[in-house]
């Protein structure tokens, strides 16, 4: 017998009719106390060899309906291994069509990122003799909220802030992180072990852990896209701004680097501050220099294709990488990665992937050490 549940970590999914292997009928959830959603992640089981049509009928009513165009849904039997699956988009629902070889699988809008995969990163982290692990507070809903701090000078020159997943179905920016950690830390790494002698690293892996179990695709625990509340966070409504930005008021942000995932663009590229009142020559040449170095460096990164750019003083200050540039004065840039394939450097059977978005994540580490 046939049977879908979501009843797990991130897991997101309604069913609306499970009786007949062609014809599986299925809701995605809204986020918590938000209208968003598109993120999914459900575990189908008694189907190994048997064709599956599964329909997702209100996808056609998501946040973004873009994202649905040449997407392949991302499938895997044992959670770790995930590889693309055939996926169509009517305008109304989207279609997966698959015949399992096992008796369970799972499906997803992109590789899920555990929470206890999150713990292990960075309670491994920490065993390093140049990582401290801090407790900054709790989230809405009593979730430990850490970051991580990498150095091995007392007297950096400057001090790094990454972060990443502030929405929290765009599971690729701390499968990035995941690289970029373990790249900071190696000491077999000749640029990691040059930064850390200079720079202090601030790295919060992910930003909103309540979301993130909850299968949410931007919002946290109370409804919050964080990504909207850098001007004013709250306790209430959004802690896990308030106490980041509290630390780097703190510490001061000399670059800033928020990690991300867009449902529509099929390509790897970098928002800058252009639109910050006070933006200058100088920030508009870091961001450059940045941009340059990560294209020379990996064919997976490119500045063709990306977002429109913002008028001078229209930036939206409320947006992480915005309010950061205008309040500290320095190189602030958002990092996308696509959900669907990136077609700089196509891959058919895995599209991006969470092996892809780690190396992603090392390869920036010899850009921060140019810029």
């Amino acid at each position: 017998m046939v049977h879908i549940g979501s009843n797990f970590d991130s897991g997101n999914i309604e069913v609306v009719k499970q009786d007949n292997p062609q014809d599986i009928q299925l809701n995605i959830v809204r986020d918590s106390q938000a209208e968003f959603f598109q993120w999914f992640h459900f575990r189908l089981q008694g189907a190994q060899g048997v064709p599956c049509k599964m329909r997702l009928l209100n996808a056609g009513e998501s946040s973004y309906t873009e994202g649905w165009q040449d997407y392949q849904a991302c499938a895997s039997y044992d959670g770790k291994d995930w590889f693309r699956v055939k996926t169509a988009y009517d305008g109304k629902a989207l279609i997966i069509e698959h015949q399992p070889e096992y008796d369970s699988v799972f499906y997803a809008y992109f590789a899920p990122y555990s929470f206890e995969r999150h713990l292990d990163l960075v309670n491994t982290a920490q065993l390093s003799p140049i990582c401290k692990l801090h407790l900054l507070g709790q989230t809405v809903e009593g979730r430990d909220f850490n970051l991580l701090e990498i150095s091995a000078t007392a007297t950096p020159e400057k001090n790094i802030w990454i972060i990443a997943r502030q929405h929290p179905g765009e599971t690729m920016a701390e499968w990035y992180m995941e690289g970029l950690i373990k790249s900071l830390l190696d000491s077999n790494n000749s640029v990691a072990r040059a930064l850390v002698k200079q720079a202090r690293f601030f790295l919060v892996p992910n930003m909103n852990p309540d979301g993130a179990a909850k299968g949410n695709l931007r919002a946290n625990a109370a409804g919050a896209n964080l990504n909207r509340e850098w001007m004013e966070p709250s306790l209430e409504r959004s802690p896990e701004v308030y106490y980041v930005r509290e630390k780097m008021r703190e510490t001061g942000v000399d670059m800033f680097l928020d990690i991300h995932g867009d449902e529509a663009i099929p390509y790897n590229f970098a928002a800058g501050g252009e639109g910050v009142p006070s933006y200058t020559e100088k920030m508009a040449e870091l961001e450059h220099l940045f941009i340059q170095k990560y294209v020379e460096i990996t064919p997976d990164f490119q500045d063709t294709h990306g977002y429109p750019k913002d008028e001078p003083g229209e930036a939206n200050l409320t947006v992480a990488s915005n309010y950061v540039a205008e309040h500290f004065q320095c190189l602030a840039l958002t990092i996308e990665q696509p959900f669907k394939d990136d077609l700089s450097n196509p891959d058919p059977q895995k599209g991006w992937s969470p092996e892809r978005a780690q190396k992603l994540g090392a390869d920036v580490l010899p850009v921060i050490y140019a810029v």
